[in-house]
């Protein structure tokens, strides 16, 4: 561990010690707060694990997290996948540990752009002062996030990218992840093959960039992505995408499957198995959930690229916009290939 980084953890130790001596308000959340099982509030306020040296850096807090006083608003695309449901679950869990005097409201845009466009209106007439937003997609959303920056009100983008300007963008790196991906396969199929691709909700900005990093992965070798198809980050119509891909193509006809999600990737393991057909795929996705690294585990799944929460990040980011400090536009968090040669690693102590 460098000076600089026993500095910071000294630096977010005290921060812990005041928030914890200071009376806890409920924050408003409008649903239950029950603690996670993946350990992502945990019982100190500094970041995740998955947030390296200079991201740990530019999160350092200066202000006296007892004393931050303000509403924030958490708008995300959907709470029905599980990053999203940890994600709304957690942050209002986090502040309430650390930060005792911010409000914070939660809204699910239930996977609709003009809901949680909506739901994002009601929070700027409500005199929120920061809003952390996972825009459904990115073209859409922008409208209101420019409505709540010329309100005076400080945009953070987690996990996705909107187009508007903001105050922060926080989260992995979306192509690095599908790049990743990309060479994993390439190298897991020798360099030629088919590939199936299950992509994400159309327009989102994670869609894009995974789809375009898989793409970047693959350069330079002779793996052709023979269809593609949206699954909509949802392990049920993976399933049913995947049954239909190995009706359209037959034994032998697909090499890998490369999901831009862990559910998808779910899904198309379970249809593969049912086929008979697992002697044959192997499936790679995206996230890093504990379920996946099980999978991994037992040789079900070839390998999934960890894509962390944001949860820690993106509320130590509220409180510093809060408190009047700078924040750097973007904060990014490590991810990395996990398959079976490193999968004890990560086993109890998941992405997501």
């Amino acid at each position: 561990m460098t000076h600089a980084t026993k500095q910071r953890t000294r630096s977010f130790a005290a921060m812990a010690a005041a928030g914890v001596a200071a009376t806890l308000l409920t924050a408003c959340t409008g649903q239950a707060t029950a603690t996670s099982s993946n350990e992502a509030v945990g019982d100190k306020l500094a970041p995740s694990i998955y947030c390296g040296d200079t991201c740990q850096g530019q999160l350092e807090l200066k202000a006296d997290p007892a004393g931050i006083e303000c509403k924030v608003g958490v708008s995300w695309s959907s709470a029905s996948f599980p990053y999203g449901a940890k994600s709304t679950q957690q942050i209002p869990e986090f502040a309430k540990a650390f930060f005792p005097k911010m409000n914070v409201t939660v809204s699910d845009g239930r996977g609709d752009a003009t809901n949680q466009s909506n739901q994002v209106s009601e929070m700027i007439a409500q005199g929120i002062k920061v809003l952390i937003l996972s825009p459904q997609d990115a073209n859409a959303l922008a409208g209101v996030a420019k409505q709540a920056t010329a309100a005076g009100i400080k945009v953070i983008a987690a996990d996705r990218q909107v187009n508007a300007e903001v105050s922060t963008y926080i989260g992995s790196d979306n192509e690095e992840a599908g790049v990743v991906d990309g060479k994993a396969v390439a190298e897991a199929l020798g360099g030629t093959g088919s590939v199936v691709e299950l992509s994400g909700s159309l327009g989102a900005s994670p869609t894009i960039a995974r789809a375009a990093g898989f793409r970047k992965g693959l350069e330079g070798s002779k793996v052709e992505v023979i269809a593609s198809q949206t699954a909509n980050y949802d392990r049920a119509t993976g399933l049913k995408v995947m049954e239909d891909l190995l009706q359209r193509f037959g034994t032998g006809k697909i090499q890998a499957v490369y999901a831009h999600n862990d559910q998808m990737a779910f899904g198309a393991i379970q249809a593969i198995k049912e086929a008979g057909r697992e002697g044959e795929i192997k499936v790679f996705g995206i996230d890093g959930e504990a379920e996946a690294l099980d999978l991994v585990k037992d040789g079900s799944y070839a390998a999934t690229v960890g894509y962390p929460l944001v949860v820690k990040e993106s509320t130590i980011a509220a409180a510093k916009l809060c408190a009047g400090e700078p924040v750097e536009p973007r904060i990014k968090l490590d991810s990395t290939l996990i398959d079976k040669t490193n999968v004890d690693q990560y086993l109890g102590k998941a992405p997501q």
